[in-house]
C-alpha cells in the first residue's frame, strides 16, 4: 500500500493545527506524518502519537526519527491507550469506487462511514476540554457528517474550507458539547446514539453497577443503559421534566423503565432488550400472548386508578416493549398527565380490537364489537367488575 502524500487537503489542514497544538497529541491517519511533524515542532507539545493503518507509512515515520513522534500502526484506535489534548484527523473521505480498494481515499460506501465510525470511539481518547480538528470533503456528504457530530453529541465550527475543481474541502474544529461532558462525568462510558422520537434522543451506554446505582441493576459490573435528552427540534418544552416527575411515581407501581438517575435535561435508566409488542405477537402462541395481554391490561388499570393518562396507549406497538422474561415494559411518559377521565384501559383495549384479526389467527374468539362494548362500559365509571369483565373477554 502506498503511503499517502500530501496534497490539497494535507496543506489545508496544516494552516490550522498549529493554532491548538499543545500538551498530548494525536494525528489519526498520519500519512506522511506532515501534520504531526508540524505541531511537534511547538513548545506546548510535549508527545504527538501518529497512527495510520498502513505498516509502510508507520515504518518510514519511524525512520526519520522525530524526537517527539510516537508511531503506531493501527485500525484508529486499536492500539492508543490514554487520552490527548488534540486529536488531529485527516480521514479516507470519498465514496467508493467499484473494484479499487484503497484505503487512504475511500471511507465506505458513501465516503461518510469512515466519519461515523471515529465519532463513536473518539471521545475515550479526548480529554474533556480537548479539541479535534477534522477534515472532510463535499464528496463525503456535508449534511451527513455534521448529522454525525450532532449525533455523536459535538459542539463543531467550520474553521476553513477551499474550492477545488470537483469538490470543497472543509476544515472544523469539534469538542465535546456540555450534555457528553455531563454524561461522561457521571461514569457512563461508551455513548452511542440510538434513535430519537418527535420530543426526545435516545443514547445508549455503559455504566458499571457501582457508580450511581446499586448492584440490584445488574448482574455483571458494567451494564447496558439507556438515556433520553430532549430535542433541539422539539417544539415542546419541559417534556423531560414531565418524563422525569412521572417515572418517579410509576416505578413506585413496577410501570415503566427503571429510573437509575436523572438531571435537569436528560434521565438514566436500564436498556429494554426487548421487541415491539406487534412484532412479538407475530412469533409466539396464544398462551404466551394471552399473558402479556392481561399484564398490559393490569398497568393500564393501575394507571386508570391513579388518576394518570400516558397519552401514547393508542399506539402501542410504538411504546410497549417485551422483554426475554415476557414482561412487558412501557416507555416513552413525556405526555404523561394528570387527569379524572383517564384512557390507558379503553386505548389498549382499542389496539386490540383493531388487531381483533391478528389475534383470532392465534387462537383468540373474542370480537372487536365486544371488546369495544365492554370497553365503553368500563369508562362510565372505571368499576372492578367492568375491567374483569374486559380481562375475561381476553381470557
Amino acid at each position: 500500500m502506498d503511503i499517502y502524500e500530501p496534497s490539497e487537503d494535507s496543506f489545508l489542514l496544516k494552516k490550522h493545527v498549529s493554532k491548538f497544538a499543545l500538551g498530548r497529541v494525536l494525528d489519526m491517519c498520519t500519512g506522511s506524518g506532515i501534520q504531526a511533524i508540524e505541531v511537534s515542532k511547538h513548545n506546548l507539545v510535549r508527545e504527538v502519537v501518529a497512527v495510520d493503518i498502513n505498516e509502510k507509512a508507520i515504518e518510514t515515520l519511524k525512520e526519520q526519527k522525530h524526537k517527539k513522534i510516537t508511531p503506531k500502526q493501527g485500525d484508529l484506535f486499536t492500539n492508543l491507550s490514554g487520552q490527548f489534548d488534540l486529536i488531529i484527523c485527516n480521514p479516507p473521505y470519498l465514496p467508493q469506487d467499484k473494484g479499487i480498494d484503497d484505503l487512504a481515499l475511500y471511507g465506505g460506501k458513501h465516503g461518510w462511514e469512515f466519519t461515523e465510525r471515529f465519532f463513536q470511539e473518539v471521545s475515550s481518547y479526548l480529554t474533556p476540554k480537548g479539541k479535534i480538528i477534522y477534515l472532510f470533503s463535499s464528496l463525503t456528504n456535508k449534511e451527513k457528517v455534521e448529522e454525525i457530530f450532532q449525533q455523536n453529541l459535538y459542539d463543531f465550527k467550520e474553521l476553513d474550507q477551499q474550492k477545488l475543481s470537483f469538490e470543497t474541502l472543509y476544515v472544523y474544529q469539534l469538542e465535546k458539547n456540555d450534555l457528553r461532558r455531563e454524561l461522561e462525568k457521571q461514569h457512563l462510558k461508551e455513548i452511542l446514539y440510538f434513535n430519537h422520537g418527535k420530543r426526545g434522543n435516545i443514547y445508549t451506554a455503559y455504566l458499571d453497577k457501582k457508580d450511581n446505582v446499586k448492584s440490584h441493576f445488574a448482574k455483571s459490573e458494567l451494564f447496558k443503559v439507556a438515556i433520553k435528552t430532549e430535542r433541539k427540534e422539539s417544539k415542546a418544552e419541559n417534556r423531560i421534566q414531565n418524563e422525569i416527575k412521572w417515572l418517579k411515581i410509576l416505578n413506585r407501581k413496577s410501570i415503566g423503565p427503571k429510573l437509575i438517575f436523572a438531571r435537569d435535561n436528560y434521565f438514566v435508566y436500564p436498556f429494554v432488550e426487548g421487541e415491539f409488542i406487534l412484532g412479538w405477537i407475530k412469533d409466539h402462541d396464544r398462551r404466551e400472548i394471552q399473558n402479556v395481554l392481561l399484564k398490559i391490561l393490569k398497568q393500564c388499570h393501575v394507571l386508570d386508578g391513579l388518576n394518570v393518562n400516558k397519552e401514547e396507549l393508542h399506539r402501542p406497538h410504538k411504546h410497549i416493549l417485551v422483554n426475554e422474561n415476557q414482561h412487558p415494559v412501557m416507555i416513552d411518559f413525556e405526555r404523561c398527565y394528570s387527569t379524572d377521565k383517564p384512557s390507558n384501559v379503553t386505548q389498549f383495549t382499542e389496539f386490540l380490537a383493531r388487531i381483533q384479526a391478528e389475534l383470532v389467527q392465534k387462537g383468540f374468539s373474542f370480537t372487536a364489537d365486544k371488546l369495544r362494548s365492554s370497553a365503553k362500559q368500563y369508562k362510565q365509571h372505571y368499576q372492578l367488575e367492568a375491567f374483569e369483565e374486559l380481562v375475561r373477554i381476553i381470557n
